[in-house]
């Protein structure tokens, strides 16, 4: 049971929180990196849940000495997404809350994800209808670990910070919620929610 005493407003991540992606993200990613000689471990790729694809393209092909089109490989991981939507499924113990919560509390999701592929995502899984607002990694300039998403979240469904409560599946992510002044969930801990694994598996 979850304690929402004193709480006014809900806001959720996207990928690995409210849907099951983050296994088909990973598959795009390396099919897009590994023939440009950029590598990726699933472990990097967890500690970097929140970031926007172009900025950690930009990372990995840094860190790597790969010269490549920052843009063009964040276009193409995203579009390569699109071909796993299909497969994407909800992670019930979070989705459960949502509904629960539908028409008593504003709700908003808070994601590093571009609106588009968020919006698809959201439709999937048969949850865009729930939430007064979904802010992306185009409304803000700074992203998780900084708390700015969740400000603007925030700001979107009319609710003070502190009266927030966030739901977040990632260290970058919980550590944006709680700098954002809000009590955040961290969902590896809800019972029914399976454990993480590696793309493929």
């Amino acid at each position: 049971m979850i304690d929402l005493h004193g709480i006014q407003g809900l806001i959720f991540d996207c990928d690995g929180t409210l849907a099951d992606t983050m296994p088909a993200h990973y598959s795009s990613w390396l099919a897009i990196l590994e023939p440009r000689g950029i590598p990726f471990s699933i472990d990097e790729f967890y500690s970097m849940g929140g970031m926007p694809s172009w900025r950690i393209v930009e990372k990995l092909a840094r860190r790597a000495g790969v010269q490549v089109d920052v843009d063009e490989v964040s276009r193409l991981k995203n579009a390569d997404f699109l071909n796993h939507i299909p497969l994407v499924r909800p992670i019930e113990p979070v989705v459960a809350v949502a509904r629960a919560a539908a028409g008593k509390l504003p709700m908003a999701v808070a994601t590093g994800s571009l609106r588009w592929v968020a919006e698809r995502v959201l439709e999937q899984i048969g949850v865009a209808h729930l939430f007064a607002a979904v802010v992306t990694a185009e409304d803000v300039v700074r992203h998780k670990p900084d708390p700015d998403v969740f400000l603007e979240a925030a700001r979107r469904i009319r609710v003070a910070p502190d009266a927030c409560l966030v739901f977040e599946d990632t260290d970058p992510g919980v550590e944006a919620g709680r700098r954002a002044g809000m009590r955040v969930i961290d969902i590896r801990t809800m019972p029914g929610v399976p454990q993480r694994r590696a793309a493929g598996t």
